[in-house]
């Protein structure tokens, strides 16, 4: 990509911006929220089109006027927010928008073809089962599968830790390395410095739509220079917390059941207190109950 510029009303996302990606490599793209990240990776996806420059794929210049025009230069993006319909089947989510009409298609064959592939690169979900039936981490293995099934060569991963639970996190990195060791190349959008030193090669950062650094070896890069990169200053990345005495329980939460949205256990006996003057965290990936506990808590759901 080459002096890319996107500009949106009252904003330029990304200004002459430069980005390369090598065969075989995990390339980071790193920067604040609002840095441009997804944007222009939205641009090399076909969602967006650059208002300035050019985008090569092995050499030759390409125009992408859809997602589709892009799947058929071997380039796949991977959604934070997945694209999957929850009352279909994993084969059938994965088919869905290719051209082959249904009633030609043999799914019990094509259910081993995507079984097959799940195994090859460590992602095994079964093929029949529904997507709401899956965790949050086997649904991305779907969109990741989703790509490969298209025949992908590039996959653009945006900010794909953000909904999965730590044990989730280091399954994905064994899977992208088994991907980048079988010769796909992936670019992978982040603001999680740890991760970026953790499981890439090389990294570009973006800061308020400009780079300010371009592909540089992940192994050399400390987190202090990836921050300053990202914000423009030194960044301080322990503090001290002051104490704090909380004062009496002003909620106090007993033995809660209730239903998600498909009728099925959301939250089992739970209990908790809040005291006054403390913050309280609820930590768990997406769909663990936090959403359906928010709405007893302010009357929204019974229990």
């Amino acid at each position: 990509m080459r002096g890319i510029v996107k500009r949106f009303p009252g904003v330029v996302a990304n200004d002459r911006v430069d980005f390369s990606l090598h065969k075989g490599e995990i390339h980071a793209l790193l920067g604040e929220n609002g840095a441009g990240k997804s944007t222009l990776m939205n641009i090399l996806a076909g969602l967006y089109r650059p208002d300035e420059g050019t985008i090569l794929i092995n050499g030759k210049p390409a125009v992408f006027n859809s997602p589709r025009q892009a799947i058929e230069h071997g380039i796949g993006m991977i959604h934070q927010h997945f694209m999957l319909v929850p009352s279909q089947t994993v084969t059938e989510n994965i088919l869905l928008g290719l051209n082959s009409p249904r009633f030609f298609l043999d799914l019990s064959r094509l259910d081993q073809t995507i079984a097959e592939l799940g195994k090859k690169y460590g992602m095994e979900v079964d093929p029949s089962a529904k997507v709401w039936q899956l965790s949050v981490g086997e649904q991305q293995r779907v969109e990741i599968l989703k790509m490969l099934y298209r025949g992908a060569e590039i996959l653009i991963m945006d900010e794909p830790t953000a909904v999965l639970a730590p044990t989730e996190i280091g399954t994905l990195f064994q899977t992208l390395r088994a991907m980048v060791a079988g010769g796909k190349s992936i670019i992978f959008i982040s603001h999680k410095l740890n991760e970026i030193t953790g499981i890439a090669d090389r990294v570009t950062v973006l800061r308020r739509g400009r780079v300010t650094a371009a592909g540089v070896s992940a192994r050399g890069v400390t987190r202090a220079n990836l921050a300053r990169l990202m914000v423009g200053r030194e960044v301080i990345f322990f503090h001290e917390k002051k104490a704090v005495q909380p004062g009496k329980t002003v909620l106090s939460v007993r033995g809660v059941h209730a239903e998600n949205d498909k009728g099925l256990p959301a939250l089992r006996g739970l209990s908790l207190d809040i005291r006054q003057g403390e913050i309280v965290g609820l930590a768990g990936v997406a769909g663990n109950g936090q959403r359906e506990l928010a709405d007893v808590i302010t009357g929204l759901r019974g229990c």
